[in-house]
Order: C-alpha cells, then structure tokens, then sequence
C-alpha cells in the first residue's frame, strides 16, 4: 500500500471518511429507491411487486457501474471521496464489480457489516473488510 497517502503523514485524505461514506451511503440509497419507484411506472407495478429483487439488482449495477466510470458513486462524489486501489489509481471496472461484489456480500450479514463499520471508524485508513480484501481506500477527492 506504499502507493495510497500515508494515513499519518497526510492525514487529510482520511479525515471524515468514515462520516463522508455512511453520508455517501444514505445519498446512494435515496438515489436507487427514486429511480426504483420510476421504475415501477414503466413496470406497471412489477418492481415494486418484486421490490428486494430489483433493488439488490439495481444497486449491484448502480454501484458497479458509477464506481467503474468516475471510481466513487454519486454519493460518494456529493460527499467529495473516492476509492484508489493499490497502486493510488482510480478502480477498473473489474475492480469496481469486486468492491461492489464484496461490499453487498458484507452489508447483507450483520457480523461482516458491523466490523466493516468499526474497521472504517477506527482503522488508520478507514478501510472496511471489502476494501481490506481488495487493498482498496476510500480517501478525499485531491483538490
């Protein structure tokens, strides 16, 4: 990880990450139950007949896919962080399907999810156990 900013020398890439994710989380949320409930419109009902199916779907594509084209969701960008891999570079598309992957995999466990949540609350570079696995940081956008 000699690539990414060291979280104690420049610490300003870390400072309310943690704070900006959960914030970056509830905007990404809202986002995917708007364009859910849009979705039902055109569905004639049927995603909101089948609601935890297509919003697991959709947000596997919405996060996959945002965090592929720019490396941060729409919340993450309102909240100004981003996500590097190993090497300090923006994530790929494979990279950003792994993050996605394993970050819904975690959220839908209670255990995975609340050591998540205390690993990007205390660890040095914030890093939730995705991220750890994957060697991915959630760090503040450079300016």
């Amino acid at each position: 990880m000699s690539h990414l900013p060291d979280p104690y020398a420049q610490s300003e890439f870390y400072s309310y990450v943690a704070l900006k994710r959960f914030g970056a989380w509830v905007i990404d949320v809202l986002v995917i139950t708007v364009i859910l409930l849009i979705a039902g419109i055109f569905t004639v009902g049927l995603a909101w007949f089948f609601w935890p199916v297509f919003f697991v779907a959709l947000s596997f594509v919405y996060r996959w896919f945002t965090i592929a084209s720019q490396s941060a969701t729409w919340g993450m960008r309102i909240m100004a962080i981003e996500l590097r891999n190993t090497t300090g570079a923006r994530l790929n598309s494979f990279e950003a399907m792994m993050h996605t992957f394993l970050f819904m995999l975690a959220s839908g466990f209670v255990l995975p999810q609340t050591i998540s949540a205390l690993m990007m609350i205390l660890g040095a570079r914030k890093q939730g156990l995705h991220d750890l696995f994957l060697g991915t940081v959630a760090i503040n956008r450079p300016q």
